[in-house]
């Protein structure tokens, strides 16, 4: 048997360390081409493990290359033998050195989840929910060309320049037209263009967490912040988002839960995505967001909130922002126009108090001095010709529609069992199979059928639920979205009647022998 062991009392999936204990001992040459390993439900006994735990971690390492499934023979560490490459290029060797093992030296053992693996290795009609991004037919491409064309006419050269850490003028003046319009009160000194949102959460990591620290996070949340976080070395809390209605409890964050992790410990931060909450598609409602305020401000621990959603409601009236609401200088507002439009731009901005943009000023000065002036010219000039506003207004009727689409098809194909979200805006949609089934294990059999997912085990802080899924309708058409949906549907119900029948074979068995 492989010499694998797995540690169940780990944060790291069990999948995850399989996956990379069995990709060290090919890189290592414990295993060599042409060696046959075990079959996963051979493997998952020896382990202890549920079968889906081996299907997960064989299914990323044949996607890597590493190994090759073949039917009625088994699954083999690819090599030459079989005409492809076992490894990826070797490692740089210095004066003849036997090279240096890489994945040694690595700081962070925790194997990072990437979402876009499961895109990367889809084939190109294959219909994806997985990613959370823009429809890119929409991209008002010709609009940014004319205002690109505008600022190469009118500052070609100080555009080309380095610029300064806090952001280039003219964008943050339009930005600040912008918030004000918003209702949220802002000047020059509370508020920093980044690298977008995820870059704006590492920097308010790097400013304000040390290892250690306690910072709250929704569960299930936001990959990206989870990664970013936990990098740092802080103690991750998790309060749990409420995804359907309870009596005398409201949806989203649970607030009687945050009460609870703030009494009982010290917190640097409570990071939070109020309006459409990345997974869950769940917003706070106003109670929950003045109550959220008030606790945060009883305790003196400021709020981060993610806002990047904010802007793709798709029914009024719209609820106010934290930042709006915020009469204290607790929250740190973050937002971007990745989801608007033009994600790879990569511009966002944070609001904050002005001694932390200050602080927030000096970190990205020492990680990347300052942000695209190029890109940043060009968005303001969108700004001020009054294009952001008109293309906001237009993408936020697509969403709708395609989420009324998504609904729809839910509840026209998905059998009795299944509970899904009800968004009220935003680009994605959590969806909760019957009890006992797994989102992972569906998930092999919707890639042979061309759909693809997210799986619920990636946004978890803590405690993952596998029969959670992520549904991102927001890049795919309405015909699209109904397709994919009657295929995972399909499937789901193929899997429900073959566990029936299980049963019914079970029971007569049990009559037999009686």
């Amino acid at each position: 048997m492989l010499p694998v062991h797995l540690q169940p009392e780990s944060h790291v999936p069990l999948y995850v360390q399989l996956r990379d204990q069995l990709r060290a001992l090919v890189h290592a040459g414990d295993l060599r081409p042409g060696d046959r390993i075990p079959a996963s439900r051979e493997l998952a006994g020896a382990l202890g493990v549920h079968r889906t735990t081996v299907a997960n971690a064989y299914a990323e390492l044949e996607s890597e290359g590493l190994i090759q499934g073949h039917v009625g023979r088994g699954t083999f560490i690819r090599g030459d033998g079989h005409g492809l490459r076992i490894t990826p290029p070797a490692p740089p060797v210095l004066d003849g050195a036997r090279g240096i093992r890489w994945e040694l030296l690595f700081a962070d053992e925790r194997g990072e989840e990437v979402l876009s693996r499961l895109t990367a290795a889809a084939p190109e009609d294959a219909l994806s929910f997985v990613m959370a991004r823009p429809a890119e037919e929409f991209f008002p491409v010709e609009d940014l060309q004319t205002c690109i064309n505008a600022v190469l006419r009118r500052e070609a050269v100080e555009v080309l320049r380095l610029g300064p850490s806090d952001g280039y003028g003219p964008l943050k003046e339009a930005l600040i037209d912008v918030l004000r319009k918003d209702g949220i009160p802002v000047k020059d000194e509370n508020i920093m263009i980044t690298d977008g949102c995820q870059q704006s959460l590492d920097l308010i990591s790097k400013a304000f967490v040390r290892p250690g620290d306690s910072v709250i996070l929704e569960n299930p949340a936001y990959p990206g912040a989870v990664a970013i976080f936990n990098g740092a070395r802080a103690r991750c809390l998790a309060v749990p988002v409420r995804t359907h209605a309870e009596p005398g409890a409201a949806l989203g964050m649970d607030i009687e839960a945050l009460e609870d992790t703030l009494a009982a410990n010290r917190v640097k931060l409570i990071v939070v995505t109020p309006d459409f909450n990345n997974p869950t598609g769940m917003s706070l409602p106003m109670e929950s967001r003045r109550k959220l305020l008030e606790l945060a401000a009883r305790h003196q621990v400021p709020v981060v909130e993610d806002h990047i959603y904010g802007r793709l409601y798709g029914q009024e009236p719209r609820v106010p922002s934290l930042k709006q609401l915020d009469r204290g200088d607790l929250v740190i507002h973050i937002d971007s126009f990745a989801k608007v439009a033009f994600p790879g731009l990569r511009v966002g901005w944070i609001v904050a108090p002005a001694a932390a943009i200050e602080r927030l000023r000096v970190v990205k000065q020492n990680t990347d001095i300052h942000t695209d002036q190029l890109a940043q010219a060009s968005l303001a000039e969108f700004l001020k010709r009054g294009l952001f506003t008109k293309h906001v207004a237009k993408m936020r009727k697509i969403y709708a529609l395609r989420l009324a689409a998504l609904d729809e098809a839910l509840r026209k194909y998905m059998p009795s069992g299944t509970r899904w979200t009800k968004p009220e805006g935003g680009m994605c949609l959590w969806l909760e199979l019957p009890p006992g089934f797994d989102a992972s294990e569906l998930l092999i059999h919707a890639k042979e059928r061309g759909v693809l997912f997210a799986p619920g085990r990636y946004f978890y802080v803590q405690n993952p639920l596998p029969n959670t899924l992520r549904l991102s309708y927001a890049s795919m058409s309405e015909k699209e979205i109904a397709r994919g949906v009657a295929i995972l549907a399909d499937l789901l119900r193929a899997e429900m009647k073959k566990r029936e029948r299980g049963v019914r074979r079970a029971e007569r068995s049990r009559v037999a022998l009686v």
